[in-house]
């Protein structure tokens, strides 16, 4: 029986290394990042959130956000922050069976992928379905509902990396073969979009 899966996105970042830019408002192909993240995670889940907080007018006045937009006035403390806010918004709407965490810089994580975590978080009844990196596990993941307890309370400072690494054991690792890469830097949008635009011409 297929599993049911809200995706949290997590964009409330203020791009400090953007020089002055809006990362989430960054152009990519015909929409922005945030844009396309959302349209991905919708190819896997009717269930979608964003939190935002940096810059929370003008990028709702710059998109249109096919997605419940939760603001966290206290983003500045940090992404764990969002993560236990957009969750408690989340489990007054519905009670899911799992929570997908993405974030909006990472613009190679299609539906496939995402589709991918699913199949895997459903098959192999793991409490964790994460993406694997260099240095250990992250975003994208998927946490199963018994550990939402865990995710509201985790603190300012504290990403769901803290859970991943506390539940090691029944992490489900997850290769993106170079999906993975974010946007942290004007100098990798650039790199990123430039061999973007050339697969797609």
């Amino acid at each position: 029986m297929p599993k049911s899966i809200a995706v949290l996105i997590l964009a409330a970042g203020a791009s400090t290394r953007m020089n002055g830019m809006i990362k989430q408002l960054l152009p990519w192909g015909k929409t922005t990042l945030l844009e396309n993240t959302v349209r991905h995670a919708k190819g896997v889940s009717d269930s979608i959130y964003v939190v935002l907080g940096a810059q929370f007018e003008k990028i709702l006045e710059s998109v249109s956000i096919d997605a419940e937009v939760i603001r966290n006035f206290n983003w500045e403390s940090g992404m764990g922050s969002s993560v236990s806010y957009g969750l408690k918004h989340i489990l007054e709407r519905e009670k899911p069976d799992g929570v997908m965490l993405m974030v909006a810089d990472q613009p190679l994580m299609d539906t496939a992928y995402l589709s991918q975590l699913i199949q895997d978080f459903t098959e192999t009844e793991s409490k964790i379905v994460a993406t694997a990196y260099q240095n250990g596990a992250g975003v994208p993941a998927i946490f199963d509902n018994s550990l939402f307890s865990e995710l509201k309370d985790l603190q300012a400072e504290f990403g769901a990396r803290k859970i991943i690494k506390k539940y090691k054991e029944h992490v489900q690792l997850i290769n993106p073969n170079g999906k993975e890469i974010d946007i942290d830097t004007r100098e990798k949008y650039s790199q990123l979009t430039g061999i973007h635009k050339f697969k797609h011409e």
